[in-house]
């Protein structure tokens, strides 16, 4: 679980050297390269036709491709935020994806919630006011990443499926779009380097190294985190999850050193309290 964290948290610094590829292109190779990797994880696990008894079912197939949608939404959302220099920003929407699905929790599945919980998540739409009257616009990257991944955390709960079946299907559904955009690229010359047509992969070895590591950048963390998730606790879980944001926060700020304004410091400091409400009261319901 840390280490599947901790790859997430780092993830800015792998992308940052990417900043020169279009986010769209990166994206697709990371949808061709996950692709290619989780099949194989099922190839290995004999489990391939379990993906192929899911895809055969229309219900499952359509909560797939939303679901696929959204989780395509957090990436490309993501991968630009780095690119931008707003991975400040990024951080800030992980930090609040957890309340943003207790909010969801409260309004989809009715869950009772509790006053630390309810403390927490007025505390949270606080900080995001402050963010948005001192900068005078709304946060809009942290805003899509966490309610994206939430949305998408919603669309798993109806998902009978094991996390890699259902990613591997997600992915191989996106996978003719980001074929078609990778020939555009590569043949259509939508994009050029250096003046001429043709994407990034192939021009240069260190950069096709690194587009073909984003398939092990996606599959090996939540291989690693599904793995957790059977052995450990939720409580402990959510805990060790907020190693993301932190590292993802660190790196922008000491490596990237991007701009933190005193308004940036209002509302982490608030949602950070949110948080401190939020896990003591998840770790009472634990107990």
């Amino acid at each position: 679980m840390i280490a599947a964290s901790l790859i997430w948290g780092l993830s800015p610094i792998y992308y940052k050297a990417l900043a020169h590829v279009p986010p769209l292109e990166v994206l697709s190779h990371r949808t061709l390269w996950s692709f290619l990797l989780f099949s194989l994880v099922l190839l290995v696990q004999g489990r391939l036709r379990d993906l192929l008894r899911a895809m055969a079912q229309p219900r499952t197939v359509l909560l797939i491709a939303v679901a696929g949608l959204m989780i395509s939404i957090n990436w490309f959302t993501f991968i630009l935020s780095v690119q931008i220099d707003r991975s400040v920003e990024a951080s800030l929407g992980y930090y609040i994806f957890p309340l943003v699905a207790v909010a969801i929790g409260f309004f989809v599945f009715n869950e009772r919630l509790s006053k630390g919980q309810i403390l927490a998540v007025a505390l949270a739409v606080f900080g995001v006011l402050v963010l948005t009257i001192g900068l005078g616009a709304a946060p809009w990257i942290a805003l899509i990443l966490a309610f994206s991944f939430g949305t998408y955390g919603l669309i798993k709960k109806y998902l009978e499926l094991g996390p890699v079946i259902s990613v591997t299907g997600e992915v191989l559904l996106l996978l003719p779009l980001a074929l078609i955009w990778l020939w555009g690229v590569n043949y259509a010359g939508w994009t050029g380097v250096s003046g001429r047509p043709g994407g990034y992969f192939g021009y240069e070895w260190r950069d096709s190294l690194l587009l073909a590591m984003s398939g092990l950048i996606t599959a090996g963390p939540l291989i690693l985190f599904s793995y957790a998730t059977k052995r450990l606790a939720l409580s402990t879980v959510g805990l060790i999850q907020y190693l993301n944001p932190t590292m993802q926060f660190l790196v922008a700020v000491l490596l990237f050193q991007e701009q933190l304004t005193i308004w940036h410091i209002l509302s982490f400091s608030l949602i950070w309290i949110a948080l401190a409400f939020y896990t003591r009261a998840g770790l009472r319901r634990a107990r």
